[in-house]
């Protein structure tokens, strides 16, 4: 089969390469000059779904609204909204709800180990190296921060998800660059879960992909498609080709395309920040990869440079990283490992990508036959990238996916 990927982030890239694999023609389309050029590029890097959660959970809406009006916030709320955000606010609310966060989670980890396993497999078998670590620390600041953490808690425990519960003691033994001045009250340590540079390991994935036929389009965008007889047409900057199937993996732009068949999905455009530096010290230095749960903000260690990722900002109209959100990166590096680099000189990064109200990525068909989507929620998604993108091979293929893809699909959106 001829088969067009659109979107050049790491999942576009994982699915063109499963489709060449498989035996299809395939061609990826991406706007930018090279992959993982937008939210693929400046991410935290986590491949991490024993700590992956929905943003949607008991309590995190009176947690954000209590930062909302703090110096340093892991959310940027602008006073001048638009009703569509408020709109999606509300669904987003009736997912905190227990029950929904206990679905939500279930579903989140299944694509997520399944994606972590294929990550792995192509890792050892292509001999890969993209600045991995293994292991995370989740980081409870106080008492309050590890009482919201407890529904968490509760699912890994249940799911048998391998974790250690830490106190500030142990979990300093493991990162002893921690800095003492901090308050740390506990700990999550996650020994499996992983982070690495998504950019570097998807443009390595890329000349794989081209060794096996993947032909890559760069600077072009994807208008409108359509369906024509048996095919997909896709119209181009005023030209038009065919293909026998069409995969939508372009993150941002994939509820326009859906909007253009009919397809509805409530995914909201949010900017992501992150803040990437040399480290100076690196005896000061963090070993792998953390997150300050009060923050909901990562530092991932990548060779001989820090990234600070995090902070939401659903109203940016900017490419520019605003102050507001520097403040909060900086001040979780400075808290955590003040001496490792120079923070103020940090090349910052800001990216646009779509959040989903239940925080659990879609795949598969969509009612335009041989037309799928994959759309990864923002918070997760480079760790469930690999598995979207093995699972959209297989149904393309006519193969029934190694997962159960319940809750996974356009259908929970009715």
């Amino acid at each position: 089969m001829q088969v067009a990927v659109i979107g050049g982030g790491v999942l576009g890239v994982s699915t063109a390469y499963f489709l060449a694999a498989a035996g299809h023609e395939v061609a990826l389309i991406e706007r930018r000059s090279n992959v993982a050029e937008e939210a693929s590029f400046g991410n935290s890097g986590l491949v991490a779904p024993a700590l992956s959660a929905p943003w949607a959970m008991p309590g995190m809406p009176g947690k954000l609204f209590a930062q909302w009006f703090r110096q340093e916030s892991p959310i940027v709320l602008r006073r001048r909204l638009d009703p569509a955000l408020w709109r999606w606010a509300r669904r987003w609310m009736t997912e905190c709800d227990a029950e929904r966060f206990r679905i939500n989670k279930l579903r989140l980890q299944r694509i997520g180990f399944y994606s972590r396993d294929v990550l792995e497999q192509l890792r050892l078998h292509y001999n890969m190296d993209y600045e991995q670590t293994v292991g995370h620390l989740q980081l409870f600041r106080g008492a309050r921060d590890v009482l919201l953490a407890q529904p968490l808690l509760t699912l890994l425990a249940e799911m048998e998800v391998p974790h250690n519960v830490l106190d500030a003691d142990a979990a300093r033994l493991l990162e002893p660059a921690l800095c003492a001045a901090t308050p740390l009250t506990a700990a999550l340590q996650f020994p499996q879960d992983e982070a690495g540079n998504c950019a570097l390991f998807a443009k390595q994935l890329k000349t794989i992909a081209q060794s096996l036929g993947v032909t890559f389009l760069f600077g072009k965008s994807v208008d409108r498609i359509e369906r024509i007889d048996n095919r997909v047409a896709l119209h181009m900057e005023g030209n038009s080709f065919t293909a026998d199937a069409v995969v939508l993996t372009a993150g941002i732009e994939n509820p326009t395309l859906l909007n253009e068949l009919g397809v509805r999905l409530p995914a909201l455009p949010v900017q992501g920040y992150s803040a990437t530096c040399s480290i100076r010290d690196f005896d000061e230095a963090p070993l792998a990869s953390l997150t300050d749960d009060t923050y909901k903000t990562t530092i991932t260690r990548f060779g001989n440079r820090v990234r600070i990722a995090g902070v939401l900002d659903p109203g940016a109209r900017s490419p520019e990283v605003p102050e507001a959100a520097q403040r909060t990166l900086r001040k979780v590096a400075t808290d955590w490992f003040p001496n490792a680099s120079n923070y103020n000189n940090a090349t910052l990064w800001s990216g646009l990508r779509t959040m989903l109200p239940d925080g659990v990525p879609v795949m598969g068909a969509t009612p335009v036959r041989n037309v799928y989507v994959g759309l990864d929620d923002g918070a997760s998604g480079w760790t469930t990238a690999l598995g979207t993108g093995k699972i959209l091979s297989d149904l393309v293929s006519g193969r029934t996916p190694d997962i159960d893809l319940d809750g996974l699909t356009l259908s929970r959106f009715g």
